[in-house]
């Protein structure tokens, strides 16, 4: 999954190519399921793989790495890290183009590993959110990326990789799932065809 956020260019450090941007926040974001919170509570997000071989790339395209991610961290109900852009052609081009401020979105792709599902007027555990929606509890971003069109424009970093992962197991999963589960309720409840 991914979320978008608009990137701040007055952190860059042009003499390293070096900036710091927000990346994800507490914002709802509606998916096909309903909306969707990340938690920034203690715990909640596990860095340890954006700060050990965190990339930035392009469009959430993993051929298109175009920097690196030196830290990432939590404060605020926000996440941030400190990138530095690659020196190569293509990854030059982009990062002129955040300079030039034509490229501002940023987002991040991640996977949840728990999830909290709020009914319709009931309140979360935490009683910070109220329903329907879905909150990530437990949850591991893996990369980063400059967007060109973003989907949460609340942050400096945001959603897309998940969400185009998700568009293509839609286009084939879509009604096969709800297929399944209804000859699953069958066979337990020995309804015949």
């Amino acid at each position: 999954m991914s979320r978008d956020l608009t990137l701040d260019v007055r952190e860059i450090d042009d003499l390293n190519r070096t900036f710091e941007l927000s990346f994800s926040s507490e914002e709802p974001y509606q998916r096909w399921f309903g909306a969707e919170i990340l938690s920034h509570k203690p715990n909640a997000v596990d860095l340890s793989r954006l700060n050990e071989i965190g990339v930035l790339l392009f469009n959430h395209d993993r051929n298109k790495v175009i920097g690196r991610v030196n830290k990432a961290w939590v404060k605020d109900n926000r996440a941030y890290a400190e990138v530095t852009f690659d020196t190569d052609e293509k990854s030059e081009v982009i990062y002129q183009k955040v300079k030039s401020k034509t490229l501002k979105a940023v987002s991040v792709g991640y996977i949840v590993d728990s999830w909290e599902e709020v009914a319709a007027g009931k309140t979360s555990s935490d009683g910070n959110h109220i329903g329907p929606c879905n909150i990530a509890l437990k949850w591991q971003p893996y990369e980063i990326s400059i967007v060109s069109v973003p989907a949460d424009a609340t942050v400096g970093v945001g959603r897309e990789m998940e969400e185009q992962i998700n568009e293509k197991r839609l286009e084939k999963v879509d009604y096969s799932y709800y297929e399944s589960q209804i000859l699953f309720n069958q066979n337990i409840g020995g309804i015949d065809k």
